[in-house]
């Protein structure tokens, strides 16, 4: 196997870590190889619930926020510029070393040549469609990139800069939400909650006793508490693939995500509807809202018995879906 761009790096002496120190590790997707590094220094820094979860497991020390002193920082670019420059104003907060790595299809070129405009950066190395650069930071040279937790926007929501929607309620999710039945008695969870769009309007209709958020990111969850108030609302920060309700839900809401890279992924929208069949109750029903093109269908068929197609605007389908499949064996684990 060949080496990844960090470890290449670094055995060619391109890049060069502090004899001590802790290494904070920004952002860095569970399958990162971070072998390169002196495990026992390394802090990630990571608001993704399944990936925090993966580095925990493998001994890392994890948390959400950056730790408050550290000799050098690793930034693992994401697909949002603007959060991908709020990691680097916070990796430069101690005036450390920073290496940045990243795809080319998240902008690492362009990320370069803004950082080059301020700072003389190592040359960089190529390798597996990516660059790897290191610079020397100098406290507050990239303040003006950082980023508040929450962003209020002229509409009134609070959302989490570089999330999803971050700039206000995307169509799919205003579709559904009009198409929500006006009664929806008893519990609800809508499952990759974002910043709360969808569990605001399913907690306006009546009926509702409670709504779980399920939200992988921590930063949109922190977003959702802002936006929804009173009592029937609970926050979880959870992997909705991988969560498992300890009492089923009446009704499930949800604008499932399909990529976790820049390219489209079904089967993560598969998970989330295999989530929601494996939540509800036998009367329960899942609400959701999907692009036209991507292939549920199957996936649907083998979640529920029961699925049809609402009234849907241009380009996209909004579903709703009864009787889960395999509700006695989903008990049993429960209880297990």
């Amino acid at each position: 196997m060949s080496d990844s761009r960090l470890t290449f790096a670094l055995k060619s002496g391109a890049l060069h870590l502090p004899q001590t120190g802790l290494i904070a590790v920004f952002r860095p997707r569970a399958g990162a190889d971070l072998s390169a590094l002196p495990r026992e220094r390394v802090e990630i820094v990571q608001g993704n619930r399944a990936d925090h979860d993966a580095w925990a497991r493998q001994g890392y020390r994890t948390d959400v926020a950056a730790p408050e002193d550290f000799a050098t920082a690793l930034v693992l670019l994401p697909r949002a510029k603007a959060e991908a420059k709020a990691l680097i104003a916070t990796a430069c907060a101690n005036g450390g070393s920073v290496i940045v790595d990243g795809q080319k299809t998240d902008g690492i070129d362009s990320i370069l040549r803004e950082i080059r405009k301020r700072a003389e950066t190592s040359a960089p190395v190529a390798k597996a469609h990516g660059k790897i650069f290191q610079f020397q930071a100098s406290p507050g040279c990239f303040g003006d990139w950082a980023l508040p937790p929450v962003t209020r926007l002229e509409s009134g929501w609070i959302t989490a800069p570089g999330m999803f929607s971050a700039d206000g309620p995307d169509p799919a999710s205003i579709a559904l939400a009009k198409a929500l039945p006006a009664k929806m008695p008893g519990r609800v969870a809508d499952l990759g909650a974002g910043w709360g769009y969808l569990a605001f309007h399913a907690l306006e209709r009546k009926g509702v006793t409670e709504c779980v958020l399920v939200e992988a990111e921590h930063a949109a969850l922190e977003a959702a508490r802002q936006n929804l108030h009173g009592g029937r609302a609970r926050f979880l920060w959870e992997d909705a693939t991988a969560w498992n309700a300890p009492d089923p839900f009446d009704h499930i809401v949800m604008n499932p995500p399909f990529h976790t890279t820049r390219a489209a992924d079904p089967a993560l929208g598969a998970a989330f509807i295999a989530a929601a069949a494996r939540n509800l109750a036998p009367h329960g029903t899942l609400w959701m809202v999907a692009n036209r093109h991507l292939p549920y269908e199957a996936p649907l068929a083998a979640a529920f018995l029961e699925i049809r197609e609402l009234a849907s605007p241009p380009g996209f389908k909004i579903l709703a879906a009864r009787k889960p499949r395999g509700q006695s064996a989903a008990r049993r684990q429960r209880r297990v």
